[in-house]
C-alpha cells in the first residue's frame, strides 16, 4: 500500500498543478463496487488504506459501518455497496478504504478494490442519460467510456451532503 499511496501523492500533485492552469486534464481514482466501476476526483482523496475493523456506533444508518482511528483522528466509514442499495459488504482483508475529504470532513469509503488512476479531458466526460430521475442519482456526475466499458463518476458532495448537513444541524 505504501507504494500505492506514494504514487497517489505524486499523481495528486500533478493533478493539482494541472488544475491550477485551468485547462488541463482531470484525474480520477477508479474503484470497484461489486462488478461496477466508479471513480471520484483525485483531489478529494487523502489516502488509500487496507481494511481494518471499525467500532460500531449505535443508531446509525445501515451504510455507516462505524468509525476508525486514523492516526488519532476518528473517521466514519461508509459502505458504498450498501449506500448504493446493493446490500451490505462482508468486508475482508482484500477490501480497501479510500479516505476522502467531503465538505471539510474526512470520511472513509469501503470499496472492493482500487482499479486505476484515470486522466481525462473534460470533453471525454459524458452526462448521465436522462431517465426517470430520483434523488438517488443526484450523486452521479458523469460517465467516462474506458476501453470496452464505462466508469461512473460520483459526486461526493451529492452522495454525502444530506448526511453531513444532518450531523451539522444536530451538533448546533
Amino acid at each position: 500500500m505504501s507504494a500505492q499511496t506514494a504514487n497517489l501523492a505524486h499523481d495528486t500533485a500533478a493533478a493539482s498543478s494541472a488544475s491550477d492552469k485551468g485547462a488541463g486534464p482531470r484525474q480520477f481514482i477508479s474503484f470497484k463496487v461489486g462488478s461496477e466501476e466508479y471513480a471520484i476526483d483525485i483531489l478529494s482523496v487523502r489516502e488509500i488504506k487496507g481494511w481494518t475493523s471499525t467500532t460500531v456506533l449505535p443508531n446509525q444508518p445501515e451504510f455507516v459501518l462505524g468509525v476508525m482511528n486514523l492516526r488519532g483522528a476518528i473517521v466514519p466509514v461508509f459502505d458504498l455497496r450498501c449506500r448504493f442499495a446493493l446490500g451490505l459488504t462482508q468486508a475482508t482483508p482484500s477490501h480497501v478504504v479510500i479516505i476522502v475529504t467531503v465538505t471539510d470532513r474526512v470520511i472513509g469509503l469501503l470499496v472492493d478494490a482500487v482499479s486505476d488512476i484515470l486522466t481525462v479531458n473534460a470533453d471525454e466526460i459524458r452526462p448521465i442519460p436522462e431517465t426517470e430521475r430520483t434523488t438517488a442519482v443526484d450523486f452521479l456526475s458523469g460517465i467516462i467510456a474506458v476501453n470496452e466499458g464505462m466508469v461512473v463518476l460520483l459526486s461526493l458532495d451529492g452522495l454525502f451532503a444530506s448526511n453531513i448537513t444532518a450531523k451539522a444541524s444536530l451538533a448546533a
